[in-house]
């Protein structure tokens, strides 16, 4: 391609898969500059995202308990570490770790397909700062829980790649804040706040790392469990969890923020009840991961389909 001006082989190379370039890095020292430039490696996702062709690819972490699960805090008969499930050809491959017996949960959030893994702890969160591209690991947990006197506030620590070490995020969270892993969208981090009256939805900023309340919840305040935060097509989402009146049965309400105008649309509601079969604790909120639109990849007509995750302790009888 020597022929070719550089700019028209950069279009190329922008709607060439990864692994390819991986190894037209090796074509000359111009090419290897440009793959591994940021703003083109921006480009190229931005375009393997809207194409529809990149594979969608779910990671969990696998405990498996011998007997049955009795207790939230008993530790996992045998781990099976991770896996993915690739919902393009309905697979799933186990990843190799260099660890034996150790379960590290992975982020619900990813990052321009990096994920992060880490011990359950009391909220954890990852992101990108979408100013510099940098990711960020963040740790946010209330005050009281490691000894603080400050009932009102949460801590919060963001792990620096730069000097491999946590620093704290000053001033911290104005509020406590639930158990929920936050939600990545468009450069902050998105949890649920522990008031006593209401919930809230407390943001963090990761390029400035500043906090603030941007809106109540679009529902009544609910126990934790009825109620989970996510990212669904890049936008704030939240759910509830409710019973059905006069009947058996529960179903979930599922909002969209609009940062606009700063309210809430509801776009799913699902009937859990259709779920029991798929081994679903219908009392209990289930989170949206994502939506798979088949007719974007299959190139014809087809309905949405809305893919939930719900924590199953899978139970072995011996």
């Amino acid at each position: 391609m020597e022929w070719l001006p550089h700019h028209v082989v950069e279009r190329i190379l922008e709607i060439t898969p990864v692994k390819p370039l991986v190894r037209f890095k090796a074509v000359s020292k111009q090419w290897k500059s440009t793959i591994e430039c940021r703003m083109f490696q921006e480009r190229q996702l931005k375009h393997r995202q809207q194409s529809g062709d990149h594979p969608d690819i779910l990671m969990v972490s696998v405990a498996l308990y011998f007997g049955g699960c009795t207790d939230p805090d008993m530790e996992p008969s045998a781990i099976e570490s991770l896996r993915t499930l690739s919902f393009d050809f309905l697979s799933s491959d186990k990843i190799p770790t260099p660890w034996e017996n150790d379960v590290f949960f992975v982020s619900r959030a990813s990052c321009d397909g990096l994920a992060c893994l880490y011990y359950p702890i009391t909220s954890d969160g990852f992101g990108k700062d979408k100013f510099t591209g940098t990711c960020k690991p963040v740790w946010l947990y209330n005050s009281t829980e490691v000894g603080l006197e400050n009932t009102t506030t949460s801590t919060c620590e963001v792990f620096d790649f730069s000097t491999n070490s946590w620093r704290y995020v000053t001033p911290p969270a104005p509020h406590c804040v639930t158990c929920h892993d936050p939600a990545f969208v468009d450069g902050s981090l998105y949890c649920f706040t522990d008031d006593s009256l209401e919930t809230q939805i407390l943001s963090l900023d990761l390029h400035t790392e500043a906090f603030q309340v941007i809106s109540k919840v679009p529902f009544p305040k609910v126990r934790n469990d009825k109620m989970v935060i996510s990212n669904l097509d890049n936008r704030l989402c939240v759910s509830t969890n409710k019973k059905f009146p006069n009947q058996d049965g529960f179903y979930q309400d599922i909002w969209s923020f609009n940062p606009e105008n700063k309210t809430w649309d509801k776009i799913y509601s699902i009937d859990l009840l259709k779920t029991e079969g798929l081994d679903v604790n219908t009392q209990f909120a289930v989170i949206p991961l994502a939506v798979f639109d088949e007719a974007k990849k299959k190139k014809k007509k087809k309905k949405k389909k809305l893919l939930y995750y719900q924590i199953i302790c899978y139970c072995l009888h011996g």
